[in-house]
């Protein structure tokens, strides 16, 4: 058996060399987290201090009298999965294109119709 079990075996029957090896192990515990803290501290001092916005290596936002990119709205397709030529041949990767849509022929934004549901498969009677 280990000293602190020895202690803590101790403190259990009640006898008094057991309580002050018990105290005199807290204590140490409590010591070597008290100098842990003050260590952490004096380290963290030595560091460098954050960057601050004013600091010239700081990336910060663009100007505002910066032009700002226009927004693009596009519609598009899905592209169709090539189907093989003959049913035992097999597709391999390179043989599918690198994107999976075009743009749409059609580029009109689809609205909401008065009449139709608000919600999907509602079937409710929608803006009533």
């Amino acid at each position: 058996m280990n000293v602190y079990t020895h202690a803590l075996q101790g403190a259990a029957a009640g006898s008094a060399a057991g309580v002050i090896v018990v105290l005199v192990v807290g204590l140490a515990v409590a010591a070597a987290l008290v100098w842990s803290v003050r260590f952490g501290l004096r380290v963290r001092r030595r560091e460098q201090d954050p960057r601050r916005p004013d600091d010239p290596t700081h990336h910060a936002s663009p100007p505002p009298d910066a032009e700002a990119t226009p927004e693009t709205r596009q519609r598009r397709e899905p592209d169709e999965v090539p189907r093989a030529a003959d049913e035992s041949e097999r597709l391999t990767p390179h043989d599918l294109k690198h994107h999976g849509s075009r743009p749409a022929e059609n580029q009109t934004r689809p609205r909401w119709s008065g009449g139709s549901g608000g919600s999907f498969g509602s079937g409710g009677p929608g803006g009533t």
